[in-house]
């Protein structure tokens, strides 16, 4: 029986999550499968990514095949790099992506102009505060 490690869609029309499961190759998509390894949000920002990494590795050594975004999902958790450095293979964890920002945004501007005029307000705090000992 080949078993596959993929995603099954979850959720209404375009607010769609997904479960990461392992599963026969020959189920349909959101059908019967063996095991639930954890969930995908795409529309969290970042993507929200929760996965059991020890069934995933275990799935993985037993010769459960990922899919192509089930594999990068498993990247992105820190599983596959744990599964390939326990074959002895040199692996890189990967650091969780940075937040997306759209540039023209208002929100994002206004955003931007508040961190400027903290920053400014914090270093004229601290010229002060340097002042005053200088004083005493």
């Amino acid at each position: 029986m080949p078993v596959k490690i993929r995603l099954a869609q979850r959720g209404k029309k375009k607010n769609r999550t997904f479960r990461v499961i392992v599963a026969d190759s020959r189920s349909p998509r959101d059908g019967k499968f063996i095991e639930d390894l954890g969930f995908y949000d795409p529309h969290e920002n970042p993507s929200k990514v929760d996965i059991d990494v020890e069934k995933a590795v275990s799935w993985l050594d037993k010769g459960a095949q990922p899919s192509e975004r089930a594999q990068k999902i498993l990247e992105i958790s820190g599983a596959w790099a744990q599964w390939r450095s326990s074959k002895g293979e040199v692996v890189s964890i990967p650091t969780p992506p940075e937040p997306k920002v759209k540039g023209s945004s208002k929100a994002n501007n206004k955003k931007n102009e508040e961190n400027v005029a903290d920053s400014e307000q914090i270093s004229e705090d601290v010229e002060e505060s340097e002042n005053k000992g200088e004083e005493e």
